[in-house]
């Protein structure tokens, strides 16, 4: 079952941080989770202009209500417009801060942003602070990408779901968080595992020029341990696919989305919950900074949106 009831939306007023509000709030009425939508009043920065003052509460309506006209097809099972929402304003030294010191106080389980602002006057978040707070937060993150000419309305659409296994139990976990967010959109779920296909210098000498040299077999063992493992860690009636790339992994999973139109990804982080905490995958920030989808970030570590794993199930990983 889903573990989600408090989702915080940072917003900035962008046609990006718009993008991100949608996500929210579809979330929150598919969940029936409380929507905390906080704008971060960054310290010493220039005052808004008057005619650049937010009007958070006719701009927030309006978008619930154009969430209540698109149910993407389908009757919509609750109302966007009963949506319990928060709002806050919280002044501090940086956007991320105070995105995260929110989310300590007030018992957050998911927080959502945009990314591709722009920092000055009118304090859009930059993507760099949607990566801080993807490397800081102890808890998932769900960064939506945009452009600034983005005028989409509706519901967002959410039909399959990707994510990239390396067969270690971070990844086992990311399976199964989305195995409950694809109940809650009726998504297919794609696991995706890379084969790296680079190889280490000392190979050359023997002549080496490809994984394939090495074992002609390999893509096919890989196939069948991924299908193994997403057999014992999904149920059965999950609708999936298990899909094999050779390649390196955050441009294969790149590819990967262009070519399938995946709505969605969920990647596991491998921080540490001490000093290490703030290091993140040089995949998943790659993934983050460059695919075009949302993309929900797991952590090994803190809150986590589903409970834990059987203990059968963990001690496989």
């Amino acid at each position: 079952m889903l573990h989600l009831d408090n989702i915080l939306l940072a917003r900035d007023f962008s046609p990006i941080s718009n993008q991100a509000l949608r996500h929210g709030l579809d979330l929150a009425r598919r969940t029936g989770a409380t929507l905390h939508v906080l704008f971060a009043e960054v310290l010493h920065e220039s005052p808004l202009g008057a005619d650049e003052q937010p009007a958070p509460a006719s701009d927030l309506e309006e978008i619930r209500e154009q969430l209540r006209q698109d149910g993407n097809g389908a009757p919509l099972a609750t109302d966007p417009t009963t949506v319990q929402i928060e709002e806050a304003v919280v002044r501090d030294v940086a956007a991320a801060p105070a995105i995260l010191n929110y989310a300590d106080d007030h018992d957050i389980d998911l927080i959502t942003l945009g990314t591709h602002g722009r920092r000055g006057v009118k304090r859009l978040l930059l993507g760099s602070v949607a990566e801080e707070v993807v490397r800081h937060a102890d808890r998932p993150v769900l960064t939506v990408r945009g452009r600034e000419n983005t005028h989409d309305q509706g519901a967002p659409s959410i039909d399959q779901i990707l994510v990239p296994v390396d067969f270690s139990k971070h990844s086992r976990k990311a399976l199964r968080t989305t195995q409950e967010m694809a109940r809650v959109y009726g998504a297919r779920i794609d696991a995706l595992h890379v084969v790296e296909e680079t190889l280490h210098p000392a190979f050359y000498v023997g002549g080496v020029k490809s994984i394939h040299d090495l074992d002609p077999k390999i893509e096919a063992k890989a196939q069948e341990r991924l299908t193994e493992f997403v057999e014992a860690t999904l149920e059965a009636e999950t609708d999936r696919a298990t899909h094999v790339r050779l390649g390196t992994a955050a441009p294969a999973i790149a590819e990967f989305v262009d070519e399938n139109g995946i709505d969605m990804i969920t990647i596991a982080t491998h921080g540490q919950s001490s000093l290490d905490r703030f290091l993140l995958g040089s995949v998943t920030e790659k993934v983050v900074r460059h695919v075009g989808c949302p993309v929900l970030t797991v952590k090994a570590f803190g809150r986590s949106l589903v409970a834990p794993a059987p203990a059968a199930e963990a001690a496989r990983s």
